[in-house]
């Protein structure tokens, strides 16, 4: 089985041009076709000799993944399937938000998760692999909008913060001179709170962070979120405090509302204790139906009441607008199943 040359760096391309027998100048010209020029194949990667690209071959190719499919919303949200290695049951979902002049991706970093989330489809699945550089840089280079894209959120299936090491590699390929170029501020990544990569995450990047809150009680929180026993939140939200957001970098904190678990005076009054001082934004997230678990959605009036009390108490609160909940890519509902398609 070949290797797959999408999601190297400049410098692991030039060690994989001189074991080929080419220039060590070919790493830096395979990463402009691979990130500039989005070659597709070895092929096409012109200015390599021929003999070059014929002993690349042997052991390499692009490796780009193609989606085996894809659903539009009717609100224009448009939802692929990518394979993820040689199980052809095993893939993920990736969901491609439009907004005026905005497209933004939002990008899977495992197949299935392992924290275990019990309001979330993804988390209910199971684990079922790290994916690599490569399968989740195909993510951005194989849809149809790929020349289109103007922000990403690391807010798809899995927790981006237990694949560190292949989610930090492509974040450095989209914001480096020679990757996409992209500013950190186009980068958003969500996490339920892996304290030790929490650390690393904000000392090796400059992108924003979006943490999993859902519930201010830790004892509450443990019920639906196993990961408060580990990395209790009170301990990620005093690591984030050690941080500069009143930047350019912002940090949010993501809170699905449902009713009579999580949305009373009692919930908005400590999630204001825990949370003062903190220069962020708590977004307020419609909880989407998923079978056979005992809580529903709060109503419209329960969130409008919830993100009031918040403003109120100096907190900037908003309702975030819900998509894809037509075709199960809404919040909570990715699953990587191939029937959907």
């Amino acid at each position: 089985m070949k290797q797959r040359l999408l999601g190297k760096t400049p410098e692991e391309l030039k060690e994989i041009a001189l074991d080929a027998g080419l220039p060590a100048f070919a790493g830096k010209q395979m990463a402009q076709w691979l990130y500039v020029r989005r070659a597709h194949s070895l092929q096409e990667m012109t200015n390599l000799s021929k003999a070059g690209r014929e002993a690349l071959s042997q052991n390499w190719e692009v490796g780009m993944a193609r989606p085996l499919g894809s659903q539009t919303s009717v609100d224009g949200t448009r939802k692929y399937l990518f394979p993820v290695g040689e199980d052809p049951l095993n893939a993920v979902e990736t969901v491609m938000i439009p907004d005026q002049d905005r497209k933004t991706l939002c990008v899977s970093s495992q197949a299935g998760c392992k924290m275990g989330c019990k309001f979330c489809m993804t988390g209910r699945q199971g684990f079922h692999g790290n994916l690599s550089a490569a399968d989740i840089l195909s993510q951005f280079f194989a849809i149809d909008e790929a020349a289109e894209l103007t922000n990403t959120v690391f807010m798809g299936m899995g927790e981006p913060l237990d694949n560190w090491d292949q989610v930090k590699k492509v974040i450095e390929i989209l914001t480096a001179p020679w990757g996409l170029a992209w500013s950190p501020k186009r980068i958003t990544l969500s996490t339920i709170g892996v304290l030790p990569n929490l650390k690393k995450y904000l000392d090796e990047s400059h992108c924003h962070l979006a943490v999993s809150l859902h519930n201010p009680f830790p004892e509450e929180r443990l019920e639906m979120m196993p990961v408060e026993k580990a990395w209790p939140l009170e301990s990620v939200v005093e690591l984030i405090r050690r941080y500069d957001f009143t930047g350019q970098r912002r940090v949010s904190f993501e809170y699905t509302v449902f009713d009579g678990w999580n949305n009373t005076k009692r919930h908005a009054d400590a999630l204001l204790r825990l949370l003062s001082g903190l220069e962020c934004r708590v977004n307020l997230i419609r909880f989407h139906r998923i079978p056979d678990f005992p809580l529903g959605p709060a109503s419209d009036t329960q969130m409008e009441a919830f993100r009031d009390r918040l403003s109120r108490g100096g907190l900037t609160a908003t309702i975030r607008a819900s998509r894809g909940e037509d075709i199960f890519a809404a919040c909570g509902l990715l699953a990587g199943k191939h029937m959907q398609l």
